[in-house]
């Protein structure tokens, strides 16, 4: 866990079709000291139990853009991640598909396309700017929790066409 924080509290995970998940997230600006740290907490402590690898505050009932990752817990090299108000600043391709799950819509694996590799910039617990560059399994995830702050989910994400391009929504 990130220095600093108390021991999380479980909170109950937002399903879909609920109408929270498709709503755009407002700044995380507003959430400070002990309560952010609290509500940091609490957000990893229920991915990790969900056994996910992110989670987004609209998961969790929480319209702020703030999301948790850890993309390396589940083998062995744990790196949680606290990210305010996240801002993806360039995707590298390729374009890779693969299979995703979502810890709000369980047991429905959707093939989704994302950039292979990201450049991403947000806001520590400390409120300092952090930067990073992810690629793998960590810029999937990030792309992934980055979606639900726009209220976008997997379901939503076109496929691939035949020629390999994003195809369109039918």
């Amino acid at each position: 866990m990130p220095d600093g924080l108390p021991p999380g509290v479980l909170r109950p995970i937002v399903l879909h079709p609920d109408p929270v998940l498709q709503q755009r997230c407002a700044p995380a600006g507003y959430l400070t000291g002990p309560d952010l740290r609290q509500l940091a907490a609490d957000m990893l402590a229920t991915m990790y139990d969900a056994e996910g690898r992110g989670l987004a505050a609209p998961q969790v009932g929480l319209l702020r853009r703030l999301f948790v990752m850890d993309a390396g817990w589940k083998q062995g090299a744990a790196e949680p991640l606290v990210l305010l108000d996240p801002e993806i600043i360039a995707r590298h391709g390729p374009l890779e598909e693969a299979e995703e799950r979502c810890l709000s819509i369980p047991d429905r694996p959707v093939q989704v396309v994302r950039a292979a590799r990201i450049e991403i910039r947000w806001f520590d617990l400390n409120g300092k700017v952090q930067q990073r560059e992810m690629e793998g399994d960590a810029a999937r995830i990030a792309q992934h929790e980055a979606d639900h702050l726009d209220g976008r989910l997997i379901i939503d994400i076109p496929p691939l066409d035949s020629a390999g391009q994003i195809g369109t929504m039918q």
